[in-house]
């Protein structure tokens, strides 16, 4: 039987940009990663909701 090791996200957290979109890849507790385009906008909104929070 194959011994059962956890699974980690398949690379580092990051943003890059491609053409108009900002493409964010974010590993996974379970393993892979969350991919989502956003655009500029989408994004500064994304960056203002993540502030709040950790400024608490």
């Amino acid at each position: 039987m194959a011994a059962m090791k956890p699974r980690t996200g398949d690379g580092p957290m990051e943003a890059v940009k491609e053409g108009r979109l900002i493409i964010v890849r974010v590993p996974l507790e379970g393993g892979g990663r969350l991919v989502v385009s956003v655009n500029d906008d989408e994004a500064k909104e994304l960056h203002d909701a993540l502030a709040s929070v950790i400024a608490g």
